[in-house]
């Protein structure tokens, strides 16, 4: 294992806007923590209610406390050791910049957008509006856990990644960094399910409009290339990789596919592509490359931790195709959060992330 099985003490836990999707997955691995106690849920629209009038599946656990509303919470939020914010791009940094200044030892994860990419000149162009607090973003620690390990464990703003940037670089940075692949003609054919698009009720998710069919969004203009294009220029040492992304939407719960379309170094071949990613992954227990021909499938990987990733060569010459599964939810939200705060806290990694996925 990972970690330091002798950090015993309880952590405090608090999981603003805990009533979405990744907060209530939050809560469902956290109570597998034999190390951490949840004592501040938030939502605000639904503050009062008892999380299980929320979420069904957790009338077991009357012990979790009542949602409460983030201003009348500072001082238990205050009390935490760790606070999960699962809030809407821009929110998050006033709540976070608030948050730091009333607690100097709290440590943050932040499952938004918001301190994920460095440079705040290009967070305003893709989302919008200025970066409000560009001092924290200097401080932030991407968390791409097995690929930034070092800088998590002495962090205190974690900037969680974003569920298809998780899936593409954890094959790619790799493969980058040794030089067998090109940083340029990189192309990510995305499939994701609904949950990817949060708890909100929005038109172009409702069942009959997602149902028997597949649909692309975000074509040449998805919030989370330039998160994958920053990972991937660091790893190459090219400051300006474009890569060509194109999402899809599928009509299942939960789940990301992507296929990844790359060039080869000259004298490379796939297998040398496939040797590299196994070695750097074979002491991790979340990432895996599949042996043979094994192809990675999202129901693989559902409800787990894991991303499933393997190798083929292309039938066009100095070329390869990498596929990689995860779950959304999991290792592209909630679970990597988790496996992060195990980092910060030196607990081992795999502390509550070891089920088993769900198949069938």
């Amino acid at each position: 294992l990972i970690g330091n099985t002798l950090s015993l003490a309880v952590k405090k836990v608090a999981i603003l806007g805990a009533s979405g999707y990744t907060g209530a997955e939050l809560v469902r691995l956290l109570t597998g923590h034999s190390s951490v106690n949840i004592d501040v849920l938030t939502a605000d629209r639904s503050a009062g209610m008892d999380f299980h009038k929320i979420y069904p599946q957790f009338s077991y656990r009357r012990d979790l406390p009542k949602l409460t509303k983030w201003e009348d919470s500072l001082q238990a939020i205050k009390n935490c050791d760790v606070a999960f914010c699962c809030l809407p791009h821009g929110t998050t940094q006033e709540i976070i910049k608030e948050l730091s200044s009333l607690s100097s030892t709290i440590k943050i994860i932040d499952l938004s957008a918001d301190f994920r990419l460095k440079n705040i000149d290009s967070y305003e162009q893709w989302y919008g509006k200025p970066h409000i607090a560009p001092s924290l973003q200097a401080e932030a620690v991407y968390g791409l856990t097995e690929l930034n390990r070092n800088a998590i464990k002495s962090a205190r703003l974690i900037a969680n990644p974003g569920c298809y940037p998780t899936a593409a670089q954890l094959p790619l940075i790799p493969l980058l960094k040794s030089k067998l692949i090109s940083p340029d003609d990189i192309i990510i054919d995305a499939k994701s399910g609904t949950t990817g698009a949060g708890r909100a009720p929005k038109e172009a998710f409702l069942y009959c409009e997602v149902t028997d069919g597949i649909q692309a969004y975000g074509v040449a203009s998805h919030r989370h290339s330039p998160e994958i294009e920053q990972g991937l220029s660091e790893a190459s040492g090219k400051n300006d990789v474009i890569i060509n992304f194109t999402p899809h939407l599928m009509p299942m719960s939960r789940g990301i596919l992507e296929t990844i379309y790359v060039k080869l170094s000259n004298g490379v071949t796939s297998q040398d592509l496939k040797e590299h990613l196994q070695k750097t992954y074979e002491d991790e227990p979340f990432v895996h490359v599949l042996e043979g021909s094994a192809l990675p499938q999202t129901r693989h990987v559902r409800g787990s931790n894991l991303c499933i990733m393997n190798v083929v060569a292309d039938r066009i010459p100095g070329r390869a195709i990498i596929i990689s599964a995860i779950d959304n939810l999991v290792k592209g939200a909630s679970g990597q959060a988790i496996q992060n705060m195990n980092a910060m806290f030196d607990f081992p990694e795999t502390t509550a992330l070891m089920q088993a996925p769900m198949f069938p």
